[in-house]
């Protein structure tokens, strides 16, 4: 699907409502959603948010006081319940319902009423399963002055909704890692020298995990090779403490929000030397995937960007009842590892399901998942390319817009 006819879209109104349930997924998804069909779309986009506090955790342009402010071109608005209509002059011709998040009734009934009414569109999460090509853009008519509802499912095929990638992310990201010398000053701003030889660096980010410190112990044993392990603060939390009692408190709290600054804490452990660093706006966090070895991921938003990065990579999917989101996990693997030479594929698979599940000897698995390194290399490399040749999420959903509007 082509951005085609997106032009027409500019200086429409878009409103894009999140609800933060994922902690920074949600929001970081919706701001680079926003960014894209503000920047690349030319669309007048208003981002409704209802937890400033875990927003500004990744944008430092962010202000948890005011409830209107302009971030990056973006108008950005505080959701309290209940939304008022005197908090919006009008619906927008656009309306985003981020991730199932039900709209403000207040909303809900000024959509109703508007002439002509507005494009509804339904964001689903991410996922590889084979039915959401089916149902992608599908309607769902709900009444009320021929209000319909357009369901839109990301995903990696061209019949889906595609992911997320701005313009030129593919060409800034080979620019850094051709570049010694851009990387060696990026690593100094994060406060750490350039990578030594014998040296691999692991970027850890990822829910609370019983499988975590067995990895850490693992990275700690290995006789082969030095491990530089870089956790988010915040994230691990108790587990990381009894690894490495005294290391969270050492850390302190984040300072600045955004500042690329300089890691909080480190502890050296065996071959394993970890260090807290506090969250990095979204264009540093992808320069610390581009940056490092092997990335963890969790969630969804990490989770594509780590795609992009064109590293081997492990997804911490988020849990839901009766293992449904295993489905999604293996769904995923299946049209990841398409291809692979078969003793890749099986041990990616052993390692993504012991770090997802309580099963497995995480340490093991990981061993034999790096021990294949020179068959799962090429591979990883040429994923993001591929997807590149599909257009991005931003477009496909400014294209059906137009298409609904015209």
């Amino acid at each position: 699907m082509s951005g085609g006819g997106t032009g027409r879209l500019a200086r429409r109104s878009c409103d894009i409502f999140c609800r933060v349930v994922d902690n920074f997924g949600d929001i970081g998804f919706c701001w680079r959603l926003a960014g894209g069909l503000a920047h690349e779309h030319a669309l007048a986009v208003r981002l409704w948010i209802d937890d400033l506090t875990t927003f500004a955790r990744i944008e430092p342009s962010v202000s948890t006081e005011l409830d209107q402010q302009g971030v990056a071109g973006i108008d950005v608005r505080r959701w309290r319940e209940p939304l008022a209509a005197l908090q919006f002059d009008a619906v927008a011709e656009i309306v985003v319902q981020g991730f199932g998040s039900p709209l403000p009734q207040a909303y809900l009934e000024a959509m109703q009423r508007a002439t002509p009414a507005p494009v509804w569109i339904d964001l689903e999460y991410l996922s590889a399963e084979k039915w959401i090509d089916e149902f992608h853009g599908r309607p769902s008519p709900l009444g009320g002055r021929h209000l319909v509802k357009h369901f839109f499912f990301p995903g990696f095929t061209p019949a889906s909704g595609g992911l997320l990638r701005e313009r030129g992310l593919l060409e800034r990201r080979r620019a850094f890692c051709a570049d010694t010398e851009l990387q060696r000053r990026w690593w100094s701003d994060v406060g750490l020298p350039a990578p030594s030889v014998g040296e691999r660096r692991l970027s850890l980010f990822c829910y609370p995990n019983p499988a975590a410190l067995p990895l850490l112990s693992s990275l700690a044993e290995d006789a082969g090779a030095r491990w530089t392990v870089l956790v988010p603060e915040g994230t691990l939390g108790g587990d990381l403490d009894q690894f490495a009692p005294g290391l969270v408190g050492r850390a302190g709290k984040v300072g600045k929000v955004g500042d690329v600054g300089k890691v909080r804490a480190s502890r050296t452990i065996g071959s394993l030397t970890l260090y807290v660093m506090p969250f990095l706006p979204q264009d540093e966090y992808d320069r610390l995937l581009w940056a490092c070895d092997v990335n963890f991921v969790r969630g969804e938003d990490s989770f594509v960007r780590a795609q992009w990065a064109g590293r081997p990579f492990i997804w911490q999917i988020y849990p839901q009842e009766g293992g449904v989101h295993l489905e999604k996990l293996d769904a995923f693997l299946a049209r990841y590892t398409d291809g692979w030479p078969v003793a890749a594929s099986t041990r990616l698979h052993a390692l993504w399901r012991a770090w997802n599940t309580p099963e497995g000897d995480i340490g093991a698995v990981w061993r034999a998942f790096w021990a294949a390194a020179p068959l799962w290399q090429d591979p990883v490399a040429r994923w993001p390319e591929a997807l590149s040749r599909q257009s991005d999420l931003a477009s496909r959903l400014a294209h059906l817009a137009s298409d609904l509007l015209n």
